[in-house]
């Protein structure tokens, strides 16, 4: 299972994001530290300054494949080799809907364009992969036809595009593992977050045979954004039980790099990366880490550089007072710590906002003194 990540490319068509030169070099090194095994790199059809962008990118020297992505036509692709560019996605719609206002609905021409590029790009000797757009909303005996021709000129992969994000993951699973069953093609699943289900959809795909997964890091791209690459990348590890050093340190590095030159903000509770995601208030959960810290936690916070917390709030309960009286070198009494939890509710509902552990200090200590 192969991690694609196009943070550099459809992370960067999200709207209000532009990424400068050296924040590029920046996110695609950040990505290779982070255990990223494809980058997808930019659209050198854009012009001279992207085509410089990308050479600056290669002249990294990273060892995994960098991609550019292309329309299907042989002046994208010049633009490509003009970089030194040696894989790249060549995009077709396959919906009815953009064949109609992209190609005036004559799908045959379209094949014949795309035949003619492959066959250029085959001579030139490039990884190449058939992007899909609107693979979700198309024909299935089309992209068949447009996935047998793509196999008989030596194209190596087929991207399914979820471009509007309208899949669900058991209708994804059905569709990769026809796909799948029916070509020698790598199937590449890009997938699309409109109903917040892009790496659900993702993850659904690789189950059912797909070789790779666009992602982007926070989940960046257009409109909702893309399947997320730290997201994807934890699931990998965890749940396919793939053999991946995941570095904590490279991994904030990467969402901080990315989340500084995309001028994003992170929710607290964004998984894998969200600052409050190992934070444990509710007293029946304390109790439970008190004595197994595996309890409620999927992973280790230590494995993504996060640190595990037991905020004093609203649902807190006895456990959690006595761990952080304890930690101030106090011996406190359970039947005063008992008796302290409704006014520890009172305040914090009122004020909105958790104790601290001073605050919680002075409550027990004028508690034991009344």
């Amino acid at each position: 299972m192969i991690i694609n990540d196009t943070t550099l490319r459809d992370g960067e068509q999200a709207p209000f994001v532009a990424f400068n030169t050296e924040e590029k070099i920046a996110i695609a090194a950040a990505l290779f530290c982070a255990g990223a095994d494809e980058l997808e790199i930019g659209i050198p059809a854009m012009g001279k300054k992207e085509q410089e962008d990308i050479k600056e990118i290669l002249a990294l020297n990273l060892p995994m494949r960098l991609m550019s992505w292309n329309r299907a036509t042989l002046s994208d692709l010049d633009a490509s080799l003009q970089c030194g560019i040696q894989a790249v996605d060549l995009s077709i719609p396959l919906s009815n809907i953009l064949i109609e206002a992209k190609f005036a609905g004559n799908k045959q021409a379209l094949l014949k364009q795309l035949e003619t590029v492959l066959i250029h790009a085959k001579r030139e000797n490039l990884f190449t992969c058939i992007g899909g757009e609107d693979s979700s909303r198309a024909d299935f005996g089309f992209i068949d036809e447009v996935m047998k021709l793509g196999d008989s000129l030596g194209a190596h992969r087929f991207r399914y595009c979820d471009t509007v994000g309208i899949l669900r993951p058991h209708q994804t699973y059905e569709i990769i593992s026809n796909l799948c069953a029916r070509t020698s093609l790598e199937i590449e699943m890009h997938t699309h977050n409109d109903f917040g289900m892009a790496t659900a959809n993702a993850i659904s795909g690789l189950e059912a045979g797909a070789k790779s997964v666009n992602t982007t890091v926070i989940g960046l791209g257009e409109r909702a954004g893309n399947a997320s690459f730290e997201q994807t990348l934890m699931s990998l590890v965890h749940l396919f039980g793939q053999e991946r050093h995941v570095d904590a340190k490279a991994l904030h590095h990467v969402v901080h790099v990315v989340q500084k030159a995309a001028k994003q903000k992170i929710s607290n509770t964004m998984p894998i990366i969200g600052k409050h995601i190992f934070s444990h208030e509710s007293g029946i959960h304390v109790n439970g880490m008190m004595k197994d810290e595996t309890a409620y936690e999927a992973f280790s916070p230590l494995s993504v550089g996060a640190h595990r917390a037991f905020p004093i709030g609203k649902h807190s309960g006895s456990s959690t007072l006595l761990f952080h009286l304890r930690s101030m070198g106090l011996n406190p009494e359970n039947e005063i710590v008992t008796q302290m939890l409704p006014k520890v509710r009172e305040i914090v509902t009122k004020r909105k906002k958790v104790l601290n552990k001073k605050e919680l200090k002075a409550l027990y200590l004028a508690a034991k003194a009344s």
